[in-house]
Formats: structure tokens, C-alpha cells, sequence
């Protein structure tokens, strides 16, 4: 693994087995405010007027999109019940070097630290507010009693991995996703609009981030 600097001078990491970084070239941290954050979680809170809110990753990789969700939620009386997928879990070290403490309140950076190990195992409290739990498992064997507000669907490129993006991965995790849950991803495609159109979900183009035109946001119909 190498790490890049992305357009926005935060970094990112380059997975040379996969052939692709882990976050967008153009701005790693813009791209995770932008796609997850404002089109995600924002989207659903502005929506729902929800307190309490539980959000499944699918990639948690470095754990730039909890970080920045920690941050979303610092000034707001909002719960965060926060579950990641991750096969392949990256060393603690690695991610003591992202530099992504520069993008978040030194408490939450501190407890993700020294938690990140623990919560590979079970749930762990990062405040009284956040919760995290990093499920090491392979996407098509995860299994949960629980289903969830909001999904971040953050797996490596179609063209990439596409077992990530077939119609049964697709599925596995909408079946995890509550009646009026938003799933948001940075990409979209046809193959990706109809698959989630065939599993009951309501299809927006949402502004991409930079680097890209559009991004997908689905809503699980009632």
C-alpha cells in the first residue's frame, strides 16, 4: 500500500493488488463530505428530522467516511449507530497515517484510534453519541437482525471488482436497508439504476463530486 495525495491535499491510499486508490484522486475528504455526507446523511436528517440514525458501509477501509460523519455529528443532537464492512481490514498503523486526524475533533480521532482494534470485534463507544462496529467479513457473507437508515455503498470501481456491483450484492444489501433508507454511492451506471430500481428502491441523479458529473441516491419505497 502507498499512500497519494489527492487533489485536496488530503491522501489516500493506493491498493496496487486492486489497481486503484481507496478514495477519489480529485479530493479524498471532499468526495467523502460530498457523496456520503451531504448526499447521504444530510439528505436523510434534512428529510426524516431523524435523532437517531444507523448507517451500514459497505468498504470501511481507512474509516474516512465514519470519521467524517463523527464530524457531521459533533454540533447536532444526533445518535450514530455505525456499522462497516471490511474483508480486509488495514493495520492500525496504517491508518495512524492517514493524516485524517486533521479533519476531525481530536477526541474523535484519539477514540478511533484506540478502539479501531477492539471494534473489529464487537461494538464499541467512540462517544456517548457514536457508536462502531467493523464487521470483518466478506460483503456476501455479512449478516444482521438489524436493517439501516442510511447505507454508504463505498466498494472499489465496477471495472475494478464487479462481483461488488452484481445484481446479488446488490441485493444482499438492500435487504439491510429500512423502508424510506437512502443508499449512496459515488457512482452510476445503467446496470446500477435498474438493479436498484428492480429492488424496490427510487432512483435520483444526484451532482457528483469533482471528477464526476452524477452519483447515485436510491430510497428503499415504503
Amino acid at each position: 500500500m502507498d499512500f497519494v495525495t489527492t487533489g485536496d491535499g488530503s491522501k489516500t491510499l493506493y491498493n496496487a493488488e486492486i489497481g486503484e486508490c481507496y478514495h477519489s484522486k480529485h479530493g479524498a475528504v471532499q468526495e467523502s463530505r460530498h457523496v456520503f455526507i451531504k448526499s447521504g446523511l444530510d439528505h436523510y436528517v434534512q428529510q426524516t428530522a431523524a435523532s437517531d440514525v444507523s448507517i451500514l458501509e459497505v468498504g470501511f477501509g481507512t474509516g474516512l467516511n465514519f470519521l467524517q460523519t463523527a464530524e457531521y455529528i459533533r454540533d447536532r443532537s444526533i445518535q450514530v449507530d455505525y456499522v462497516g464492512i471490511e474483508g480486509f481490514p488495514l493495520a492500525l498503523a496504517t491508518i495512524a497515517a492517514t493524516g485524517y486526524n486533521e479533519t476531525v475533533d481530536a477526541s474523535v480521532w484519539s477514540a478511533y484510534l484506540s478502539h479501531y482494534e477492539a471494534a473489529l470485534q464487537q461494538p464499541v463507544q467512540i462517544h456517548e453519541r457514536l457508536q462502531l462496529y467493523i464487521a470483518h467479513t466478506l460483503l456476501m457473507d455479512f449478516q444482521s437482525e438489524k436493517q439501516f437508515d442510511v447505507v454508504y455503498f463505498d466498494a472499489f470501481a465496477a471495472i475494478h471488482q464487479p462481483e461488488m456491483w452484481s445484481d446479488a450484492a446488490l441485493a444482499h444489501v438492500a435487504q439491510f436497508v429500512k423502508p424510506g433508507g437512502v443508499f449512496v454511492t459515488y457512482a452510476i451506471t445503467g446496470n446500477l439504476k435498474r438493479s436498484m430500481k428492480s429492488l424496490g428502491f427510487s432512483i435520483e441523479k444526484a451532482p457528483g463530486a469533482p471528477g464526476k458529473r452524477e452519483m447515485l441516491r436510491a430510497t428503499k419505497l415504503l
